[in-house]
């Protein structure tokens, strides 16, 4: 007969194994209904300061359609598809970790309502997530970030890669495996405390009308699910916007250091506001902000109506 410990640590792992499904789902539902938004955010972070290929976002929207068609807003698709299932997967997976050692401290310290955590530990249970997910999100966003800008040239020259296998071969064979991995410091510095925002506006947001209106979480009706996950979203972005610029402009550049415009994180900016002002780290920002809203939206419902359906 299982003793209770060993009971209690097969019933956390299932609650574990259901999350972590449950947020691949959030992750797949993500990456369908945002890569459009996302390309076009890449493609005017990216672009060149002189010369742009862009004016804004409707002439993007409008040259990827008449360059590329439709399926130029979804190159890179594939990596982010099978990879930020498993990103979010794990973000889900950890929040909640984390959120129940949050809950058993509360429980032993004497609180009276130990299941609601102070903003602050909210804050640190998302950012946990966003550490956690960076060794996934890190080489994936790499890979679908140099697949994006591929179509951004108007040369019509055959582009370099091929798709992400043919990207992860050619750059790990000719740089190293630690070049999929480039631009991870600023990856992981926006993955705390971008999830941080996130999942605390999130998470208090759903624990605040729990407690004012005496509901489960799973009475919490989808309206008000998407509304948080809207405000999520856009806690998020403009909480690390320029973070997520330089991102894009490390990731870019080149791997050689004879090709390389930025030393590092800290050169990039420097040089992008010596060389553009403030206004250089929020490019393509309101197509950030478009996509914000209804893709974080249905992230959250997807995860909520997965955990119901399989039950918490």
């Amino acid at each position: 007969m299982a003793s209770p410990a060993t009971s209690e640590k097969a019933g956390e792992s299932w609650q574990t194994a259901k999350e972590l499904f449950a947020g691949s789902v959030g992750g797949i539902v993500q990456v369908l209904s945002g890569q459009p938004f996302d390309t076009v955010k890449v493609r005017l972070q990216t672009q060149p300061r002189e010369n742009p290929l862009y004016s804004g976002i409707g002439d993007c929207v409008k040259k990827i359609v008449k360059n590329e068609g439709f399926s130029g807003f979804y190159k890179g698709t594939l990596t982010p598809l099978i990879g930020v299932g498993g990103c979010v997967s794990i973000q889900f997976g950890a929040l909640e970790y984390v959120k129940r050692s949050f809950t058993s401290y509360n429980r032993s310290a004497g609180s009276a309502t130990p299941d609601h955590l102070s903003m602050p530990q909210l804050f640190l249970a998302g950012a946990a997530s966003g550490i956690a997910n960076s060794v996934l999100s890190g080489p994936i966003e790499h890979v679908r970030t140099r697949l994006q800008v591929q179509g951004s040239s108007t040369s019509g020259g055959k582009p370099t890669y091929s798709g992400p296998l043919d990207f992860a071969r050619k750059v790990a064979g000719e740089h190293g495996v630690n070049a999929l991995y480039k631009g991870q410091a600023v990856t992981m510095v926006r993955e705390f405390f971008g999830y941080g925002a996130y999942f605390a506006t999130y998470e208090w947001l759903m624990q605040r009308t729990m407690k004012s209106e005496g509901k489960r979480r799973d009475q919490i009706e989808t309206w008000k699910q998407c509304l948080y996950g809207a405000m999520a979203g856009y806690a998020l972005w403009i909480s690390v916007y320029p973070v997520d610029v330089i991102k894009s402009k490390i990731q870019t550049d080149g791997f050689a250091l004879s090709t390389r415009q930025y030393k590092g994180m800290l050169d990039c900016a420097r040089k992008t506001l010596a060389q553009d002002g403030l206004a250089g780290f929020y490019r393509g920002f309101w197509a950030c902000m478009f996509r914000a809203g209804p893709v974080n939206a249905a992230t959250f419902v997807a995860y909520e109506i997965t955990m119901n359906f399989i039950g918490r």
